[in-house]
């Protein structure tokens, strides 16, 4: 450590100005960068590090012009040092996320954010959170997703970051390439794997270990997560994997990606030989393009995600799901689960993305027959008899959450652990408030448990009816598993009631979160009995 101002002997210098928040300037190979202590974390009250904070850090290019539908190309360097003290901006999107006003919406959004304390010892370990919001929606910096108090309690260094969404990321229109210009696919993935290289190459002066990176997600970025875990290009820049919520399955073939790329066409207007006006098409114009282009295939093909990674040949050489049963996925110790109540969020917000109706479940289901001609009706009709209350909406809902979320992890865990150190975790704690509201333990609520960021939404109704004491409790469990999982690849959280064993095949033992964790034989075995190992999905 040098005594202050810019010293260049260990990459670091700290500044001190009288009123002034204190900074910490580091200097990574990308160019030399200014974070500024996080007064949230740092508050000696709570006994945390003071961890500090570096924004808006460019990872790539802006991706405009000529750039927009390609790999993400080196961001340019700087001279002098690069004040980090505000987030760069999030990727144009359609509404309907709760993205806070102040951050600002362009689509040169190539940004990242570095979470650390002090780098004065010993290299920490890292974590890279990969946000969710279906691929089309969602921010790195978004409050829930602060990585402040992750920093400070684990000793660890947290990166979040923005990558490109909907139509300007998951939209493959490599089939259309022109002589005018190239079109690339699973552009949002690319990005993904533009920030791990990142990290690979510039954590060090931030005091992270490049070579202890755990890469973790919830929903499309669970989905990110067990996606990148088949990806070839992407092995050695992650050594642990945790994955909340991955909707695994929802990785599609190139057949249906020309035809959603059509549909957008259609949508927007542009004929098939003008593809090449979506270059200097306005960005917002695309940003609604994404929600339109959900909410049509929601509505006509249930089940499936508009925006998703697909299977081209390229980076992604097989479905993920198939990738984990042959031995294929990355050897990386995994952590992956779900919520006990996940649909229960789409049920109450009416929301398409999912089927939660008993006429949409149908309809999904006759979409997987009529995509999958190997899938023998009475299959179908075998797994549906399993669920008695089909015929209502909670039966619907049972299905609905089985074959998106629970089924997948089920399979990716069974396959993983014949091949590397694996745990399976079901998430059942909620509020007396989202139980109240029929919520309960649903999509994404066990979120802030992880980053420890209660209250970062606003007019967040999850404590008015009590619990927040033993929400606390859970939180901290919930991270010291994680944490600890990041620093030793095992997920033992100091103080744990319960020991959580590995999950294989022969015992298949399970933690249950909740307000005394469990580990539990075989929770899913009447699922597992309904659906087999065979993986029912869309081309």
């Amino acid at each position: 450590m040098s005594d202050g101002s810019e010293g260049r002997g260990a990459g670091t210098a700290a500044r001190r100005e009288a009123g002034d928040t204190p900074s910490l300037v580091v200097e990574p190979p990308c160019g030399a960068v200014r974070g500024h202590l996080d007064r949230w974390a740092g508050t000696t009250e709570e006994g945390m590090r003071e961890v500090f904070a570096w924004r808006g850090i460019p990872y790539a290019a802006p991706p405009v012009g000529m750039r927009r539908f390609r790999a993400p190309e080196p961001a340019a360097g700087w001279n002098g040092v690069r004040d980090c003290a505000e987030f760069g901006p999030v990727c144009p999107q359609a509404e309907g996320m709760p993205i806070e006003a102040e951050l600002v919406r362009d689509e040169d959004c190539l940004n990242l954010n570095v979470w650390a304390p002090r780098p004065d010892r010993g290299l920490r370990p890292v974590l890279v959170w990969i946000h969710g919001g279906a691929y089309f929606l969602g921010a790195g910096s978004q409050g829930i997703y602060r990585g402040q108090r992750l920093a400070a309690e684990g000793d660890a260094v947290v990166v979040t970051f923005n990558y490109r969404l909907g139509v300007l990321g998951f939209v493959s229109l490599d089939s259309m390439s022109t002589d005018a210009g190239a079109f690339d696919s699973n552009v949002g993935l690319r990005d993904q794997l533009a920030v791990l290289e990142w990290v690979r190459d510039n954590i060090t002066a931030f005091g992270g270990d490049p070579d202890n990176v755990t890469v973790f997600g919830e929903s499309s970025g669970g989905g990110a997560v067990t996606t990148l875990m088949a990806v070839p290009r992407a092995e050695g820049l992650f050594h642990r994997a945790i994955a909340q919520s991955s909707p695994a399955t929802s990785v599609y073939g190139m057949r249906r990606a020309e035809s959603l790329a059509r549909r957008l066409l259609a949508l927007l207007g542009v004929a098939a030989d003008r593809v090449d006006e979506l270059r200097a098409m306005p960005v917002s114009a695309l940003a609604v393009a994404s929600g339109r282009l959900s909410a049509d295939v929601s509505g006509s093909d249930p089940g499936t995600l508009a925006m998703a990674p697909v299977v081209d040949g390229d980076l992604v050489p097989r479905y993920p799901v198939a990738a984990f049963q042959k031995g294929l996925a990355h050897r990386v110790p995994l952590i992956i689960g779900t919520n006990r109540d996940e649909a229960s969020i789409f049920r109450l917000l009416r929301m398409q993305m999912m089927p939660v109706t008993p006429q949409s479940v149908y309809q999904m289901l006759a979409g997987v027959l009529a995509a999958n001609p190997d899938v023998s009706p009475e299959r179908v009709a075998a797994i549906m008899s399993g669920y008695r209350e089909l015929p209502r909406t909670r039966g619907a809902v049972a299905v609905s959450q089985d074959a998106a979320f629970r089924m997948p992890a089920v399979w990716i865990a069974e396959a993983h652990s014949r091949f590397a150190p694996t745990w399976l975790y079901r998430f059942d704690h909620a509020s007396p408030m989202l139980r109240a509201a029929r919520v309960g333990a649903g999509h994404a609520t066990e979120v802030p448990y992880v980053f420890g960021t209660f209250g970062a939404m606003r007019r967040d109704p999850t404590f008015v009816l009590g619990g927040r004491r033993a929400a606390e409790r859970v939180a901290a469990r919930t991270r010291s598993r994680w944490l600890t999982f990041a620093r030793t690849g095992r997920p033992d959280g100091d103080g744990a009631a319960d020991s959580w064993a590995g999950y294989d095949e022969r015992g298949r033992r399970t933690l249950l979160i909740d307000r005394r964790d469990q580990v539990v034989v075989d929770p899913d075995r009447r699922a597992r009995s309904l659906w087999g190992s065979r993986v029912l999905g869309f081309p």
